[in-house]
C-alpha cells in the first residue's frame, strides 16, 4: 500500500487557508459563534449524563472540538462529546473510575489514529446498516431511561446500571414525583420542539436553557420553591482552565480496558464518518475519511490529559454549522474559542441551570437519535435484517454496546456468508457444451458452436466466489454423484476469487483424483485466481499444461488425453511376439 503523507494526510484546514478570504472568515465567525453557544448546553448535559462533572463535558467540547477542526478531513465537521458515548462512559466510570475512563479513551485514540494511517476509513463505512440503527436506537432508549429521575425529580436511592433494574426502581418510587421539576422538564421539551417553527436560526436547547434557568431562579428567589435541583446543588463548577492530569498507563490496565477502548474507537469511527458523510450530502464536498480518523484519534489521545471524555463528530452541531453558513474548519475552531470564553467569564452562571431542563434536552436528543421511523421500516425487511437489528438493539439496552456490536457483526457476517453460499452455483455437464447458448448476446447471427465431450469426461462449472462454504458444497456434489470419470474439467470463468480454504479443497481434490487416476483440467482461470493457484501445489499435481485459459482449449486438451489413453490401451491389448 503506497502512502503519500503530504497528499493523503493533509488536514483540510491547510488546504482551505490557501483560498481563504474575508468573506469566508465572517461566515465562519458567525457560524462559530452560534455553534459555540449551541454546544454549551449539550456539553454540560452529556458530561453530567456520562457520570462526570459538567466542566469535563465542556473541556471535551473545547479541546477535542479544536483538534478535530484543526486536523480533520472535513470542512464543516464539529467535534465534541456526543450522546452516543453516554452509556459507555457511564459504565466505565462506574466500574473503573475516571482514571479508567482516561486510559480507555487514550487507547481508543491510538486505535483511531492507527485505523486512519492504515487507510481503513472506507472499510468502516461497510458496517451493516441494521447494526448502526440497532445500537443507535438502543443507546437512545438507554439515554432516555437515565433521565427519568431528573425529568420527574424522583427521590430514589442510587440507581443501578442495568436497564431493567433501573426501571424497577422508577416504578417503585414514581410516587415521589416532584411536579415543579416535571413542569420545568416538560416546558423545556416544548420550547425545544416549538423553537424551530418560529426560527430555525436559534437553537431550541439554548432557548430552553436560558428561559428555564431564569424561571427556576425567580421561583427559588421570590416564590420560595427550593425543590428544583440545579447544577450548583449537585456539582461544584470550576471556571478555570483545566490542569494536565497524569494517566496511569500500565500493561495490566491496557489488558483490562482494551475491549472497552475498542468499542469506543469503533463507535467514534462510525459516528464521525457518518456525520462527515451527512455533511458531504449537504455541502457537496467530499471529506477525507482517513484524515478524519487521525484527527478523531489525536483528539481522544490529548483530551483525557485535561480531564475530557471521548469525543467524535457531532451530527447535530455539524448541521448547525452548515445551516449557519460555516465554510471551513475555522468555524469549528471559533466554536471552541467561544466555549472557552464562556467557561472563563460566564462559568458561574451555569450553576443556576435546573437539572430537569438538562433532562429535557437529553430526552429530545434521545428522541432524535432513536431513528424510530428507520427502525420501523427495517423490521419489515428480511428475517436476516430483522434478527440483526433486534439482536443489536436488545443487547445494547440489556447488556452493553461491546457485546451488541460484536454479536451484531457476527450475525451480519454469517448472514452474508449464507447469501454468498446460496448465490454460488455448481453445475455438471456431460456429452456436449453449446457455447452459443452461453453467450449473453441478443444478436441473431451468433454462430452455433457445440463442443463434443469424449465419453467419461465431466465438466463442472463454479459460478461465484470459491470460498470455504462453496468449497465444501463442491466436494459434497462430487461425492453425491459417485461417478468415476477419466477426466474432470473444472470451469472457473465465473470465479472472481478463491480463498485459502477453497484453494486447499481444490488441491485436495486434485491429489485424490490423481490417486484415482482421474485427470483434472482447469478452464477459464482469471489472473487473480491463477496467481493464487500458482502459489499452491496444484500446478505440480495436475501439470501446468492442464490449466487452460478457456473451455475450447480445455476440451481440446481432454480429447488429446483421451486419445492418448485409448492408444495406450490398444497397444497394451495387441499380442506380442
Amino acid at each position: 500500500m503506497r502512502v503519500n503523507f503530504l497528499q493523503d494526510f493533509q488536514p483540510v484546514l491547510f488546504q482551505s487557508l490557501k483560498t481563504y478570504n474575508r468573506e469566508k472568515f465572517f461566515a465562519d465567525l458567525m457560524s462559530g459563534l452560534i455553534v459555540g453557544v449551541v454546544a454549551l448546553p449539550l456539553a454540560i448535559a452529556f458530561g453530567i449524563a456520562s457520570g462526570v462533572t459538567p466542566e469535563k463535558g465542556i473541556y471535551t467540547a473545547i479541546i477535542a472540538g479544536f483538534i478535530i477542526s484543526f486536523l480533520g478531513g472535513s470542512k464543516v465537521q464539529i467535534g465534541g462529546p456526543t450522546g452516543a458515548f453516554i452509556v459507555i462512559v457511564y459504565g466505565i466510570v462506574e466500574q473503573y473510575g475516571v482514571q479508567g475512563l482516561a486510559i480507555a479513551t487514550v487507547l481508543a485514540g491510538v486505535m483511531l489514529m492507527t485505523m486512519g494511517f492504515l487507510k481503513l476509513g472506507a472499510v468502516i463505512k461497510f458496517i451493516p446498516y441494521p447494526i448502526v440503527i440497532g445500537f443507535t436506537s438502543g443507546i437512545a432508549l438507554t439515554i432516555f431511561s437515565t433521565q427519568i429521575k431528573d425529568f420527574f425529580g424522583l427521590n430514589t436511592p442510587s440507581l443501578p446500571s442495568g436497564f431493567l433494574e433501573k426501571w424497577a426502581i422508577y416504578f417503585q418510587y414514581f410516587n415521589t414525583i416532584n411536579w415543579w421539576a416535571a413542569l420545568i422538564a416538560i416546558a423545556s421539551v416544548a420550547i425545544i420542539v416549538m423553537t424551530p417553527k418560529i426560527s430555525k436560526k436559534i437553537p431550541g436547547s439554548l432557548v430552553a436553557l436560558v428561559v428555564m434557568t431564569i424561571i427556576a431562579y425567580l421561583m427559588k428567589t421570590y416564590g420560595g420553591i427550593t425543590s428544583i435541583e440545579t447544577i450548583g446543588d449537585r456539582f461544584v463548577i470550576n471556571n478555570e482552565l483545566p490542569e494536565i492530569e497524569q494517566i496511569p498507563l500500565s500493561l495490566n490496565s491496557i489488558r483490562l480496558l482494551f475491549p472497552t477502548a475498542f468499542t469506543i474507537a469503533m463507535l467514534g469511527a462510525i459516528e464521525s464518518l457518518l456525520s462527515a458523510t451527512v455533511a458531504d450530502g449537504a455541502t457537496g464536498h467530499k471529506h477525507n475519511s482517513n484524515m478524519e480518523l487521525v484527527a478523531q484519534g489525536a483528539a481522544n489521545i490529548i483530551t483525557p490529559f485535561f480531564g475530557g471524555i471521548p469525543a467524535t463528530g457531532a451530527i447535530a452541531r455539524t448541521m448547525t454549522n452548515i445551516n449557519n453558513g460555516g465554510k471551513t474548519p475555522v468555524a469549528g475552531i471559533i466554536h471552541a474559542v467561544v466555549l472557552l470564553l464562556i467557561v472563563l467569564f460566564l462559568g458561574d452562571l451555569t450553576r443556576h441551570i435546573p437539572m430537569p431542563c438538562l433532562a429535557g434536552v437529553l430526552v429530545v436528543v434521545a428522541y432524535n437519535m432513536s431513528e424510530w421511523r428507520t427502525f420501523a421500516s427495517l423490521t419489515k425487511q428480511s428475517r436476516s435484517t430483522l434478527s440483526i437489528l433486534m439482536t443489536t438493539f436488545l443487547l445494547t439496552v440489556i447488556f452493553d454496546l461491546t457485546i451488541a456490536i460484536g454479536v451484531g457483526l457476527m450475525l451480519a457476517i454469517f448472514g452474508f456468508l449464507k447469501r454468498m453460499n446460496e448465490s454460488t452455483q455448481v453445475s455438471r455437464t456431460t456429452g456436449s457444451i453449446d457455447l452459443a447458448k452461453e453467450m449473453e448476446s441478443h444478436f441473431a447471427d451468433v454462430p452455433e458452436e457445440v463442443l463434443q465431450l469424449p465419453d467419461r469426461v465431466e465438466v463442472y462449472e463454479i459460478e461465484g466466489p470459491f470460498f470455504f462454504g462453496v468449497a465444501n458444497k463442491f466436494d459434497e456434489i462430487i461425492r453425491e454423484l459417485g461417478e468415476h470419470p477419466y477426466i474432470r474439467i473444472i470451469r472457473m470463468r465465473k470465479v472472481p476469487f478463491i480463498d485459502s480454504t477453497g484453494l486447499n479443497n481444490l488441491e485436495t481434490l486434485c491429489r485424490h483424483s490423481r490417486k484415482e487416476k482421474i485427470q483434472i483440467i482447469l478452464s477459464g482461470v482469471n489472473d487473480n485466481v491463477r496467481q493464487a493457484i500458482e502459489k499452491s501445489d496444484i500446478p505440480m499435481i495436475i501439470g501446468n499444461e492442464n490449466i487452460c485459459s478457456d473451455i475450447r482449449l480445455a476440451v481440446e486438451r481432454a480429447k488429446w488425453l483421451d486419445a492418448e489413453r485409448n492408444n495406450t490401451h490398444r497397444s497394451m491389448e495387441q499380442p506380442h511376439g
